[in-house]
């Protein structure tokens, strides 16, 4: 296979902070690699200096004439005013119809193509970047979190693309199981190095375990070794007709060196405080009716949830997920119908704005030991701050300076410290490194207390819930099924949909059809058109005082407002109301 890139002894310093220090890399054709560290590591910053956004403080960073890289970031390369068809034709150069043909693969139907992309749920505007790049005919792609934030839908979409991909790709990504299905080779990024492991992740993960094995019973041989050394040195080394010998002794002591462990496989294990172990019904729901004043989102919501349940959220983008968790956490108000949680129910809610909301002149140990209960012990608090990668000087840290990913690990971090009875987490696995997501995971499983969560973190749903809630077309209810049958059954549905005339962009009309139900649909479209018209100019409105908020608590973090917090709420909610309205009156244009 024909070399793509080549990497020679890259230097990267931040400072005294030093990011990679001779670090090498070479990346032929084919190769689909998965590119796994820690929070920090610069898995990000390795890419960012491969296209020259970044520049390196040392070494040569070689891109083969035949290689042609796409680049797969969280920034948005267009503008607000761009419509999906135009943006697409623009950046690639492509006429329409190849463009539809490419889109096709990521379910962007031909309705969509007239679309500002700025309205658009995220989930479809990262399918429009995917198609953007795809439409360059890239044979290397670098994907930095693809996955963030993605229905499960669409990561099926691109786990499928991914999967019969022809040429190579560089993956960061947190979700193992994602990369488990998607990568057959592992690069890790870790103190300064990169190493290229030819198998998957797994089979790394197990050879690394038992090179960390193997060195922690030779380092311990040599320490044995050396004790026995230096008794016999302390013991005649003040005698002469030893003394050779003892000097001798010293100097293979000084020969005999351990190998650096640079840190164990997987993150210290997470303990959440037990709560009381009670039986029963944590939650009952009766003909709830949820949504906002100007639309109703779902309704006839009936079901139950039992104390110590763990219970997964699932459906697409819009659909109404958060709406459900906000309403059961008493940040919305039901339209009709009641909730009622169990006797002496404590509730935890992480959202994911809530970070933005904290006192920015807290250290991060100021903050933990306030949110902490009194009898929570200092010991406690900092294993629970460890766990989330607050250590040592990062403890010191005032919140004004921490990043919005930083915030967010910390405010969960808070919330797994409070000992309540139910934890209701929306989205809890944004930030963190797959490590840290699975003994996350691992530690809510054995908790006892309740867990009602959302997250597109498959392998963090699969190891966590024992039972699922769908929201779906209006519906929420228990669904019979485990997580597995449920993506199997997620998936079949969305290849049938892929193979299905539905899909087909630029259709040519059916004859069969006649004028005047042509004429009546077309009436139809128009008229959902300028509802969607509408909603789209809500929606930047309501985004821009969004922005205008989160900036306001950025630039005021010492003088907090109730009512500003408030605002923010209210304007997020409504936001997230007009965004899945939005999505509902294009789904009635589809089917048309």
């Amino acid at each position: 296979m024909a070399t793509l890139l080549q990497i020679t002894n890259l230097d990267k310093s931040y400072g005294p902070l030093v990011i990679f220090e001779n670090a090498n890399l070479t990346v032929a054709e084919r190769q689909k690699i998965a590119v796994v560290g820690r929070n920090g590591a610069g898995k990000s910053t390795l890419f960012k200096i491969i296209v020259g956004e970044e520049s390196s403080s040392d070494g040569a960073i070689n891109i083969h004439d035949i290689c042609r890289i796409g680049y797969l970031t969280q920034s948005n390369p267009y503008t607000d005013s761009d419509t999906v068809m135009n943006f697409l034709m623009n950046s690639s150069g492509k006429e329409d119809y190849i463009c539809a043909k490419v889109g096709a693969q990521f379910q962007i139907k031909k309705d969509l193509f007239e679309r500002k992309i700025s309205s658009l749920p995220g989930g479809f505007q990262m399918r429009i970047k995917l198609v953007s790049m795809l439409l360059k005919e890239p044979n290397l792609l670098l994907l930095d979190e693809p996955t963030n934030y993605l229905d499960l839908s669409t990561q099926l979409l691109l786990e499928k693309f991914l999967k019969n991909y022809k040429a190579a790709f560089l993956l960061i990504s947190h979700d193992r199981e994602f990369i488990k299905r998607t990568c057959d080779q592992t690069l890790e990024v870790d103190q300064g190095k990169t190493i290229l492991f030819p198998q998957s992740l797994e089979e790394y993960l197990a050879y690394k375990q038992e090179r960390i094995s193997s060195t922690e019973k030779y380092n311990k041989k040599i320490e044995i070794e050396k004790k026995h050394l230096q008794k016999f040195v302390d013991r005649f080394k003040a005698k002469a007709s030893k003394a050779s010998q003892a000097q001798s002794k010293l100097k293979q002591i000084q020969k005999l060196k351990t190998i650096e462990i640079l840190h164990p496989l997987s993150t210290s294990k997470i303990r959440i405080p037990k709560v009381e172990d009670k039986k029963g019904i944590a939650l009952t729901v009766n003909d709830l009716a949820i949504g906002y004043p100007d639309r109703t989102v779902a309704k006839n919501i009936s079901l139950e949830i039992e104390r110590g349940e763990h219970i997964a959220i699932v459906g697409d983008n819009g659909q109404g997920k958060t709406t459900f968790l906000k309403t059961i956490a008493d940040e919305l108000s039901p339209i009709s119908g009641n909730f009622k949680w169990g006797a002496s129910i404590r509730v935890s809610y992480y959202a994911q704005h809530t970070a933005m909301t904290m006192d920015n002149s807290d250290t991060v140990f100021d903050f933990l030991k306030k949110t902490a209960p009194e009898e929570t012990s200092i010991q406690d608090i900092l294993a629970m701050a460890g766990n989330f990668l607050f250590r040592d000087n990062a403890l010191k840290k005032e919140i004004s300076v921490l990043s919005g990913g930083e915030r967010a690990r910390l405010c969960l971090a808070g919330i797994l410290l409070q000992k309540n009875n139910v934890l209701l987490l929306d989205e809890p696995t944004n930030h963190l490194d797959f490590e840290t997501v699975e003994a996350l995971a691992s530690a809510l499983h054995e908790s006892n207390s309740t867990v009602i969560f959302i997250s597109h973190n498959r392998t963090f749903v699969d190891a966590l819930a024992s039972g699922i809630i769908e929201v779906k077309n209006g519906r929420v209810h228990r669904y019979l099924h485990n997580y597995e049958e449920y993506v199997y059954h997620l998936q079949t549905e969305l290849d049938k949909e892929i193979q299905s005339d539905s899909y087909k962009n630029f259709p040519i009309p059916d004859e069969n059809e006649t004028a005047d139900g042509n004429q009546i649909r077309k009436q139809q479209i128009r008229e959902l058109k300028k509802v969607l018209k509408n909603l789209e100019n809500e929606i930047k409105k309501l985004e821009q005082e969004k922005h205008e908020l989160l900036l306001w608590f950025e630039k005021n973090y010492k003088n907090f407002s109730p009512e500003k917090n408030k605002k923010l709420t209210e304007v997020t909610d409504l936001l997230a109301s007009k965004e899945e309205e939005w999505l509902g009156v294009q789904t009635k244009i589809e089917a048309l």
